[in-house]
C-alpha cells in the first residue's frame, strides 16, 4: 500500500485523528501539546500519528492535506486545520461539539 493510502485509510478508519510531532503523552513540540490539551479536554477518545516515528507520513501528508504544518487534525475525514484553529474552536466551544458529534456517530455505526 502507497503513503497516501496508508493516510486515506487512517483518515477514514478513525472519527478523530490527530498527525502530530510526538505522542499524547509526550508530546515533542509546543503547538502538538497545546493541540492535544483541546482535545483531551473534549473528554473523548482520538486516534494519533506521530509523524516524528513516521517521515514519509510527514512529508506526504503536506501534499495530500495541502497544509504545510503540523499538527494536523482531521474529523470525520476533513481537515479541522493546525494548532492555532483547534485553540481557538475550543475556546469557542466549537471544538467540543464537534468532536462529541463524532464520535457519537462513530458508536452509532
Amino acid at each position: 500500500m502507497d503513503i497516501i493510502e496508508t493516510i486515506k485509510s487512517q483518515i477514514e478508519n478513525n472519527g478523530v485523528i490527530l498527525y502530530m510531532k510526538g505522542t499524547p503523552q509526550a508530546p515533542q513540540c509546543g503547538f502538538s501539546a497545546r493541540s492535544v490539551q483541546a482535545l483531551m479536554a473534549c473528554g473523548e477518545r482520538f486516534a494519533f500519528v506521530n509523524i516524528l516515528d513516521n517521515p514519509e507520513i510527514r512529508e506526504q501528508l503536506k501534499v495530500y492535506s495541502n497544509w504545510p504544518t503540523f499538527p494536523q487534525l482531521y474529523v470525520k475525514g476533513e481537515l479541522v486545520g493546525g494548532c492555532d484553529i483547534i485553540t481557538e474552536m475550543f475556546d469557542s466551544g466549537e471544538l467540543q461539539t464537534l468532536i462529541k458529534e463524532a464520535v457519537g456517530t462513530e458508536q452509532n455505526s
